[in-house]
């Protein structure tokens, strides 16, 4: 039988080991988890970042407008495997950790990220057809790079994010050079979706991470561009190939990021701290919180309703339409003259004087119906305040604070020639027909003043003291479009049942018990928190350790992140300044010979071989090309900017150093004596470079401390801020 003939022969498997590959990797495990868990304290931006993950860890629902959430995702999935309960307060940069935070943990997957960049490296290099050497020596700088480690070790995202943009170079790399072996086959579809995944992975860690992704969709287009051309393809094959890069490349991307949003939002369903800068219909939808007073409120507005009205904008900050018994003052400091009614202001807190009820112009009546009539998209309606009875009014007056708009107040009758003008008709402007119902959380409506024409809108503008500093609300009679400002929804409402007013106002203190659903769609969910990610800005303030992007080539600054307090012993973000000089080397180098060749090319000069050319020229493209999209953009930033924003843009600089010396040595070096002496320089120049690295490495890894003359000695630029105690 030759099953069993089979059996009687031994099994054997054959692997290929790189072995300098594999003592790469554990090198670069070695340098990023030696000593991991110090120092046990709060270092720079860990206090930033340590405070999403503890709301992670409970649940909280969090808005951070700094990028997308799956970096904060990663960086609490550590700190869940190490069992953190998310107590601790991140208050204070220094701050020791208690016992219960596993420090180790949280810094593990920045680590092992940083870790992993450093085989990266060399698998581009080898995949851009460069020799083993020079892989070697791609792999050995990012080994060596002291600010490259230093961002690693520590609860950080830039090495998680370089990870991915370097995952993404690799793939699509692998995916070019399958493509010329064999196109569609199991290969050639693993690493063209791998190029989607881990540049969606990239994008939802951080924004900076869409440099790369709209880098390799321009390559991957001149790519596709040059397939068009080849004849040798029928049209159903181009289209297929079109298909299969469109799915890979934007489908796909777009898709995880999109489910990079759902897990956050499914794990982040408790009400937070920062709730209040989303809408009434997002607050409702998490538990606690607005959802405690909201949960089984009534949707339909009707006629005797009481409700709450929060302005749509929420800026400057969240506040609801309110009164109170005070008045306008007579005259205002610029002597303008006020109506001397009840004032309308945009409070920012919860109050009673917050409630006002719905009333048909038509009757007295101030309690719903049985059963209760809604009120419809155009209908006209009066605005009563729950607490002074007093109507809602504009009229012909200027406002205090906005004298081109009109005064929004309470009628107060003085029996003078100043009718009451309290009519409004209602206008949803997100609905889907004329005849829909307005409804509790979901509408979005505006007031238009029936008599004047204006619109209740929040100016925005903070009242003097007569006005308690609230926020003003005026009639605006220019408007064009919908501008947030005039948006209001429903936030709190209760069926009223109260014709009394003593009655009304123990009413308008106590809870509803209706029970009607109003869950938001995710998709409505993601745009309203993508959107509040986007246009959400704290206000910049100058920091200590910003710095501008011209500074960040010849490495100018620096950011101490950590200092001992007993010790001196110190971790600084600074580079090895020998890789970055040669790095700048590099670029300066490939752009002239570049264009030195290229001008040659014109004149039918060919200095080097048409497939050299080529590998010149895409290996350029993508380095250079990577430098320069993950930098000059910070030009066009108005953000406060540090360091540690190049380093994406310098590990494509790195790459391309032994890019350059291979080329310097292969077509620049004519004899075998000039070979030799150039390795010779290229040896004595990687031992400084470790000897720069070792020398820095104090500072890298926050131990051994350091004497205040040693110290001194590193402080290499009069612009770097090295702290040196005086005793």
């Amino acid at each position: 039988m030759p099953v069993l003939g089979a059996l009687k022969r031994p099994v054997l498997l054959r692997a290929e080991i790189n072995v300098s590959l594999v003592a790469l990797a554990v090198a670069a495990v070695a340098s990023r988890l030696w000593g991991l868990a110090g120092p046990r304290a709060v270092v720079f931006d860990e206090v930033y970042y340590g405070q999403f993950v503890s709301l992670y860890v409970k649940r909280i629902f969090f808005v951070d407008d700094s990028g997308p959430p799956l970096g904060h995702a990663l960086l609490a999935l550590g700190g869940y495997l190490g069992g953190f309960d998310g107590n601790f307060l991140w208050n204070r940069i220094g701050a020791e950790y208690t016992m219960n935070v596993p420090v180790w943990s949280l810094r593990l997957l920045p680590a092992v990220a940083g870790a992993l960049c450093v085989p990266l490296a060399y698998q581009i290099l080898v995949e851009l057809r460069f020799s083993h050497c020079a892989a070697l020596g791609a792999a050995l700088l990012i080994l060596l790079e002291n600010s490259l480690i230093t961002q690693s070790r520590l609860m950080l995202l830039e090495s998680i994010l370089i990870f991915f943009i370097l995952l993404a170079v690799l793939s699509y790399l692998k995916f070019c050079n399958s493509q010329k072996r064999s196109p569609f086959s199991a290969t050639w579809w693993f690493w063209l979706l791998l190029t989607g995944v881990a540049c969606s992975c990239a994008v939802g860690v951080k924004y900076m991470g869409l440099f790369t992704y709209v880098l390799l969709l321009v390559i991957a287009g001149i790519h596709f561009w040059h397939l068009i051309g080849d004849q040798a393809l029928s049209k159903v094959s181009v289209l297929c190939h079109l298909l299969a890069r469109g799915l890979a490349l934007v489908v796909i991307p777009v898709a995880m990021y999109l489910s990079f949003f759902y897990l956050h939002l499914t794990l982040l369903y408790r009400s937070g701290p920062h709730d209040q800068i989303m809408t009434s219909a997002f607050q409702a939808s998490l538990e606690g919180g607005l959802a405690r007073i909201t949960q089984g409120q009534p949707l339909e507005i009707a006629y005797g309703s009481q409700i709450t009205l929060r302005n749509v904008l929420g800026k400057p900050m969240p506040c609801w339409l309110h009164s109170h018994k005070n008045t306008y003052p007579i005259r205002y400091e610029n002597g303008r003259g006020s109506s001397h009614q009840q004032q309308v202001t945009c409070y920012p807190f919860k109050d009673v004087n917050n409630w006002w009820i719905v009333k048909d112009p038509g009757t007295q009546q101030l309690v719903v119906s049985n059963p209760p009539r809604p009120i419809r998209h155009g209908h006209i309606v009066q605005l009563v305040h729950g607490i002074t009875t007093r109507y809602l009014n504009t009229h012909d007056v200027a406002a205090p604070l906005s004298p081109h708009a009109q005064e929004v107040s309470c009628y107060i009758d003085y029996n003078i020639s100043m009718p009451a003008q309290n009519l409004w008709r209602v206008e949803i402007v997100n609905r889907e027909s004329d005849a829909d119902v307005w409804k509790t959380i979901l509408s979005e409506v505006r007031f238009v003043h029936v008599n004047t024409s204006a619109m209740l809108k929040l100016s925005g503008v903070a009242l003097p003291d007569w006005g308690y500093r609230q926020l003003e609300v005026v009639g605006e009679k220019l408007s064009k479009g919908y501008h947030q400002s005039m948006l209001w929804n429903v936030e709190e409402h209760r069926y009223g049942k109260s014709q009394e007013q003593k009655e009304r106002e123990v009413e308008l203190h106590s809870p509803t018990q209706i029970d009607i659903s109003k869950n938001l769609s995710f998709m409505a969910k993601f745009t309203e928190l993508q959107w509040k990610i986007l246009t959400l800005k704290n206000e910049d303030t100058e920091h200590k350790y910003s710095s501008s992007p011209l500074a960040w080539i010849t490495m100018d600054t620096n950011i101490v992140y950590w200092l001992h307090p007993a010790s001196g012993a110190q971790i600084h973000l600074i580079g090895n300044m020998l890789i970055w000089t040669s790095a700048n080397a590099a670029t300066l180098a490939y752009l002239c010979l570049f264009l030195w060749y290229l001008l040659r090319r014109r004149r039918r000069i060919c200095d080097v071989p048409e497939d050299v050319w080529w590998a010149w020229v895409f290996a350029g493209g993508l380095c250079v090309g990577g430098w320069a999209a993950n930098y000059l953009p910070f030009f066009l930033m108005e953000k406060t900017l540090f360091l540690y924003h190049y380093l994406p843009a310098l590990t494509f600089q790195i790459l391309l150093i032994p890019v350059v010396l291979q080329h310097l040595n292969d077509h620049f070096c004519r004899s075998q004596l000039s070979k030799h002496m150039f390795q010779a320089l290229i040896v004595a120049w990687f031992s400084s470079v470790y000897l720069t690295y070792r020398t820095f490495s104090p500072l890298t890894y926050g131990e051994p401390p350091l004497s205040p003359a040693e110290l001194r000695a590193l402080r290499w630029k009069e612009s770097w801020d090295i702290l040196i105690r005086k005793h």
